[in-house]
């Protein structure tokens, strides 16, 4: 279901970076966010996402707005931000395309292990270097194996790769970290096992990265093993099905990095 309309004062908020709008079409997809529309405007079209405030996902706008000069290589390009009467509004360049198909024998998995990767050839700005990935720690008393200088997207799913006619575009970076340069390849072998891909198989596409395949095995391990508790730990606080789905997907994946070693 669409998000509701935000109301008139909102378009007049916007209306200064905009013009005369001509069209809104409200998106499903943005759980974190209150409006999520494509906008033509007399501005051009972009693509708008934004919250009301307070909002426990502000910080994950600001992150996302930092971050964008330094990935347009594999990410629509930020146009404006707002941040004006309770509301911090982002607008993107429009993107055409279809969401990612990561289910097996999908012809979208070259490009989306390709997009994987070039994430992983991005260099980690300065303004990241804070931004240490640490929500896997307290699952693993290991959390040493999971440092790293590496720009981390960690949101790979089907939602946030848009197929396009010269690849796969990443959209959504609310939260960028940095550490091990594995942690986005493996982020992708569990997603696809959810897709219904063997352990195996997803590792072979996450084989295309070049962090993965220069990772120490154990500390993959070590991560897959974090990630079965973390989705365990979120499950029990709340069992929504996808929840249950990705618990069962980091577990199958467990069992096999278990049963390789």
């Amino acid at each position: 279901m669409a998000k509701p309309d935000p109301g008139s004062d909102f378009w007049t908020l916007i209306a200064p970076y905009t013009g005369a709008i001509s069209a809104v079409r409200h998106t499903e997809r943005g759980y974190s966010s209150d409006v999520t529309a494509i906008v033509e405007c007399a501005a051009g079209p972009v693509f708008l996402k934004a919250v009301r405030e307070p909002s426990p996902h502000s910080s994950s706008f600001a992150r996302e707005a930092q971050i964008n000069q330094y990935v347009t290589s594999v990410s629509p390009a930020l146009r404006w931000r707002l941040h004006d009467h309770g509301w911090i509004v982002l607008a993107f360049d429009v993107v055409s395309g279809n969401y990612a198909d990561f289910t097996p024998g999908s012809p979208d998995l070259p490009a989306v292990a390709g997009a994987v990767n070039a994430i992983g050839a991005i260099d980690c700005p300065g303004l990241a270097r804070d931004w240490r990935e640490t929500r896997w720690d307290r699952f693993t008393d290991q959390a040493s194996l999971l440092v790293g200088d590496a720009l981390l997207y960690t949101d790979i799913n089907p939602d946030n790769l848009i197929i396009t006619g010269g690849g796969a575009l990443v959209v959504d970076w609310s939260w960028p970290t940095r550490g091990a340069g594995f942690i986005d390849p493996a982020c992708l072998v569990v997603q696809l096992i959810a897709a219904g891909h063997t352990a195996a198989g997803a590792e072979q596409w996450a084989q295309h990265c070049t962090a993965w395949r220069s990772a120490d095995p154990e500390a993959i391990s070590v991560f897959a093993t974090a990630t079965v508790r973390m989705y365990q730990h979120f499950e029990t606080r709340d069992p929504a099905p996808w929840r249950n789905a990705m618990t069962q997907a980091a577990a199958m994946w467990a069992a096999h990095r278990s049963l390789q070693a």
